[in-house]
């Protein structure tokens, strides 16, 4: 069997998809890419067992089809370091060698039987289907990841929650003391339906999307989803069990509204919050008068900061403590220029939106407050 293609466009196919591959693998066939030449189309696979990614290519010329596999790291360093040009494989399955020739050189690997690749489960008839737009998409996975957790007792926030409603598609994560919430007002279902997709497939769709807004079509049941976009297509095992009602925690009335330049407050974050005691990383913001303060302190190392900067404001003069660095993730995942940061009292939940929502959207995060010590 022999093909051609582009080495570049094979390079970039082969890291893309390398992200899947697990440094170690429960079978050894999992260290591998599969290649199905079929019709003149390369079509590449890798899995790690629960995911699984596949994409393909156009051969510039193929003498037959067939199926084989071979080992990723090896097949990497060797066709990354080729400039473009056409790359040539000569499969032989019989003695389970390939060897991939280009201009001024040649090489040969060894080459693995497809048979034990394990099969991607099936999406179950009657599957769920959201429809996006992939930019939509890979926007709401950025503006979101940050704010998923790591907790190995409830790992149902460990991903981003898809939640379709009649009014809207939610996306949606925390950790239980932030929280993103994602709604994408054209898109929605008569009857209700969710999925928690892990953080590893999410950061893999991310990367694969394309920046030409095409669409996205993602099928989904109780376990499983596989999400069809462009030339590339992702099947993953969902994160099981019921996720938290996110909605009850969103305050439904924060009268103190604050509204001020969101560059500027995110660069005063990022000179203050170094100041802040390390354990608690506390940053307290004082609100009076059209200025906004922010305090850190951290007596231990007798190190204090203090910045202030103008605002509007509409509320009681207020203390409010929030974890810092928590603060900046949040501000460097909206896009607006100002924002606008919802406050009751000290003791309940911050909310922050932009001043200026997405198309179709309305974008909310949430952050628990600190403890202050006066």
């Amino acid at each position: 069997m022999r093909f051609t293609l582009s080495s570049s466009a094979l390079t970039n196919k082969l890291v893309a998809l390398s992200k899947v591959i697990n440094s170690k693998n429960s079978l050894p066939i999992l260290a591998d890419f599969v290649f199905e030449i079929e019709n003149n189309t390369l079509r590449l696979t890798a899995s790690d067992s629960e995911n699984t990614m596949k994409t393909s290519l156009e051969l510039n010329e193929s003498d037959s089809n067939g199926v084989f596999a071979i080992g990723n790291h090896d097949l990497i360093e060797a066709v990354k370091g080729i400039s473009e040009q056409p790359i040539t494989f000569d499969v032989n399955l019989q003695d389970n060698i390939a060897k991939i020739s280009y201009l001024n050189g040649l090489f040969s690997l060894p080459i693995d039987s497809a048979d034990e690749f394990p099969i991607a489960q099936e999406i179950s008839a009657g599957a769920n289907v959201i429809n996006i737009n992939s930019n939509v998409l890979a926007e709401n996975i950025n503006r979101s990841l940050f704010a998923t957790g790591q907790d190995e007792i409830r790992p149902v926030m460990n991903g981003i929650f898809f939640d379709l409603s009649p009014e809207s598609l939610s996306i949606v994560a925390t950790d239980g003391h932030k929280l993103v919430r994602n709604k994408i007002l054209n898109i929605n279902n008569e009857i209700p339906a969710s999925f928690i997709l892990p953080k590893k497939p999410a950061n893999l769709l991310r990367s694969m999307l394309s920046k030409d807004g095409g669409d996205v079509t993602i099928k989904f049941d109780d376990r499983n989803a596989e999400i069809n976009f462009g030339d590339g297509m992702i099947k993953c095992r969902l994160i099981e069990g019921r996720y938290p009602n996110y909605n009850s925690v969103i305050p439904q009335s924060n009268p103190n509204q604050l509204s001020v330049d969101r560059a500027a407050l995110l660069s005063a974050l990022r000179r203050v919050q170094p100041f802040a005691n390390g354990s608690s990383n506390l940053i307290r913001f004082h609100i009076e008068n059209g200025i906004l303060q922010l305090d850190a302190e951290d007596y231990d190392f007798s190190k204090t900061a203090t910045e202030r900067m103008s605002c509007e404001y509409n509320g009681m003069p207020m203390s409010i403590g929030f974890k810092g660095a928590s603060f900046i993730e949040i501000l460097s995942n909206i896009d607006s220029q100002d924002v606008i940061i919802q406050l009751a009292d000290p003791s309940r939940a911050g909310v922050v939106i932009p001043s200026e929502q997405p198309e179709n959207q309305d974008v909310l995060m949430l952050m628990m407050p600190m403890l202050l010590n006066d």
